[in-house]
């Protein structure tokens, strides 16, 4: 096999890069996950041909998106569907979330995989004049929706409620009003505004701690009707500290891309389950990882993990929000997809240097199921970027 490809610099000379993977880790047996919960939030397979303006009307490729549902459900996985991952507010609209979550529950339902799908107010522009009570009806109508159709729900963070709120006192009225209607526990979501700057200030606080204060409030008013928390703040400490504050019966989902195997493995006092856009790219890593824990093997845990960590903080660097690049990036070199292009043209998000690092790292991380097809897939993305032939094969 072809164990070497060259590798751009930020001067535009070349390196050769020796691939450290030989083989791809060993999917193991589909079973649950003893230990942990652990939900994927998962990517969709734009559809290149099927819209002349994809950034308005972008197309989604139904088949190949359902596909990688399967492998993840396959691999023991659970699926978190029409996440931030999905690009749910950067460029999948809410009527195309309703038909992916829709598609999705029905093939859940067909392997027995577990699914969660996110209800936000994504249909709601935010403005000034949006009200409070505008806010209670956008979520009523997705929380209802997803109910419907059959999976648990996920509580999105808002941006409309970000906007029209002017008190902590707004948040626990809209939340109270909410999980008071929903028939069965819910998860709900706290997006750090590195994730989607237009969350900044959520819970009606621009200050962590405060902010905190306010959702343990929800938490243990509503304990009855939560599941479970995920917050993504990339701050593994103000995740312990919540962690330890949490209702008996509520779980933590950590959402921290950063920091996920000691999140995950835990302390004397507590863990965190995860729920994580990361598992979409490391899948088998995790999956592998995650079988480890069960078995109590800790080092073998941490010899699987570990390595993932560079991998997932290059892919969530600054700006975090473009992170799905990444992530749909890996599914291409994978052979998830037959194209990396993405729902919105949100590939031009990271640059070819950015994609040069991520293809180190993810071999470092042996997370490429087939390290050869992903050499072969990454070069005429560099002969694309205008590297010559020669330059990238020698």
């Amino acid at each position: 096999m072809t164990n070497y490809i060259y590798l751009p610099k930020a001067d535009g000379s070349t390196y050769r890069y020796e691939l450290t993977q030989t083989e791809p880790l060993p999917a193991p047996s589909k079973s649950e996950f003893t230990s942990r919960t652990a939900y994927s939030a998962v990517h969709v397979t734009a559809d290149p041909f099927g819209s002349s303006d994809p950034v308005r009307r972008p197309a989604i490729d139904w088949d190949k998106t359902m596909e990688y549902r399967h492998y993840l459900w396959s691999l023991g996985l659970s699926v978190a569907e029409a996440m931030d991952t999905a690009q749910r507010g950067m460029g999948l609209v809410w009527e195309d979330a309703k038909e992916l979550i829709t598609r999705s529950v029905r093939e859940a339902k067909s392997v027995g995989g577990n699914i969660a799908s996110g209800a936000g107010t994504d249909h709601l522009v935010p403005g000034p004049d949006v009200t409070i009570d505008d806010v209670v009806q956008a979520y009523e109508e997705q929380c209802s929706f997803v109910e419907q159709a059959g999976s648990k729900i996920i509580m999105m963070a808002s941006r409309a409620l970000a906007k029209a709120a002017s008190s902590a006192e707004d948040y626990e009225y809209v939340y109270g009003k909410i999980l008071n209607q929903v028939k069965e526990p819910v998860i709900l979501h706290w997006l750090g505004d590195m994730f989607d700057p237009n969350l900044a200030g959520y819970w009606g606080s621009d200050d962590v701690d405060e902010a905190m204060e306010v959702c343990l409030r929800v938490l243990h008013t509503h304990a009855d009707k939560i599941e479970g928390i995920k917050i993504s703040l990339l701050d593994d400490q103000k995740e312990i500290d919540m962690r330890r504050r949490l209702p008996e019966s509520v779980r933590m989902y950590t959402g921290d891309d950063f920091n996920y195997p000691s999140l995950i493995e835990g302390d004397e006092q507590g863990y965190s389950h995860a729920l994580l856009g990361i598992f979409d790219a490391i899948a088998p890593a995790a999956a592998a990882g995650l079988k480890e824990l069960d078995a109590g093997n800790m080092q073998k845990y941490h010899e699987i993990m570990d390595p993932t960590v560079p991998l997932a903080r290059h892919i969530f660097q600054q700006p975090t929000f473009a992170y799905k690049t990444g992530v749909v990036f890996l599914a291409y070199l994978n052979g998830h997809q037959p194209h990396f292009r993405m729902v919105a043209g949100a590939e031009s998000a990271r640059s070819v240097l950015h994609f040069s690092e991520l293809f180190r790292l993810a071999d470092e991380a042996s997370v490429f199921r087939d390290p050869e097809l992903a050499a072969a897939r990454m070069k005429p993305m560099l002969e694309l970027a205008g590297l010559q032939a020669k330059e990238v094969y020698k």
